[in-house]
């Protein structure tokens, strides 16, 4: 078995060979895990976040996510002796005020008035949505209690939720033995000649023989079979872009389930990559025939108690906004290359 602890101190740095400059971007065609994972799900969900960029309001849950992610980057700041829970408990209130600095507005998913949810009063709810929700900032009573109680009490329940999901990785990993060699690193490559790729990556470990390893954080429960497979999708994007700028197929693709403290290896091949590299230029094409026929249409599924955006979508009476005008001949118009943007609906249902 291959030793990935501790990996190999240097590693290829972020700015490897293939991977394009925001100065240098080609201008095509581009997919990242979450702008595929949207078409996937739903071409309708892909038009209103990508083309039409309609603005969301993040859910406690997501926000969590974000949290425990950024305390687990910052724990790797540390010298290895110094990486204790304790140590990881105690980043999660600075790492909250960070957040809210750069987001002043995420302070009101927690206000008396708020459901916390980011959701009009209306909309079709999944359950496990609701549950991830009342996981996220507790049920708190609102009779008799004064707003700032109310919220304090919210905002107490969220961060020591965080500090519960960081207990759940150190139950599956000692981060005094690993020294990863890129964290948050954002990759990307160029496949069928014009097609950019590109992710960020929670934390890439090499071990001294060199052999890769991606790790993915998520802060759900772990998910039905089903669902473990859209979360593979997205490893599997990260595998063909290091497999393609740096010669190598990774040897592990890493779930870690903060929530449920449980690890899921999984470990593909070239030719796997290969074929999923075909999977992707024919989804790159069907996003740009939709782009031309400005047909996006609505894929209705459980996954629907998630969206945002119900009160615009024809299969729950709605009428999508005028398609926008075209942009410019060779302007990408998917120009974030973030994780999956629904962190709630890829790790929570199961």
């Amino acid at each position: 078995m291959t030793a990935f602890s501790p990996p190999q101190a240097s590693a290829s740095p972020a700015t490897s060979a293939g991977r394009p400059g925001l100065g240098d971007r080609p201008a095509g065609p581009s997919l990242s895990p979450s702008r595929a994972a949207d078409f996937k799900t739903c071409p309708l969900l892909f038009r209103f976040r990508t083309i039409d960029k309609l603005p969301e309001q993040p859910s406690a849950d997501q926000v969590r996510g974000t949290l425990v992610h950024a305390v687990l980057e910052r724990l790797f700041d540390l010298p290895a002796a110094s990486r204790t829970p304790e140590a990881a408990a105690a980043l999660v209130t600075p790492e909250w005020e960070r957040l809210v600095a750069n987001e002043p507005d995420l302070a009101a998913l927690f206000a008396a008035d708020s459901s916390g949810v980011g959701h009009a009063t209306d909309v079709v709810r999944d359950p496990a949505a609701v549950a991830a929700e009342a996981d996220a900032i507790g049920q708190i009573a609102l009779v008799d209690e004064p707003a700032g109680a109310v919220e304090a009490a919210r905002l107490a329940t969220f961060l020591g939720g965080a500090r519960d999901l960081l207990n759940g990785y150190f139950a599956v990993e000692d981060p005094q033995r690993l020294e990863p060699a890129e964290r948050e690193t954002l990759i990307s490559t160029t496949i069928d000649e014009e097609l950019l790729i590109r992710g960020y990556i929670d934390r890439l470990d090499v071990s001294p023989a060199g052999d890769l390893r991606v790790v993915d954080y998520k802060t759900g429960g772990a998910p039905r079979e089903a669902f473990e497979g859209r979360a593979l999708f997205q490893l599997k994007f990260y595998a063909l872009v290091l497999w393609r700028t740096r010669g190598v197929v990774p040897r592990v693709l890493r779930l870690l389930y903060l929530k449920d403290a449980e690890v899921l290896d999984y470990s593909p091949d070239a030719g796997e990559l290969e074929r999923f590299e075909r999977t992707l230029i024919a989804l790159s094409d069907a996003v740009e025939r939709a782009k031309r026929d400005q047909d996006f249409r609505p894929k209705p599924s459980r996954l629907c108690g998630w969206c945002n955006h119900q009160a615009l979508c024809p299969a729950f009476g709605g009428t999508p906004p005028p398609f926008p005008t075209a942009p410019a001949a060779g302007t990408p118009t998917d120009s974030e290359p973030d994780r999956l943007s629904t962190p709630s609906r890829d790790d929570a249902v199961a």
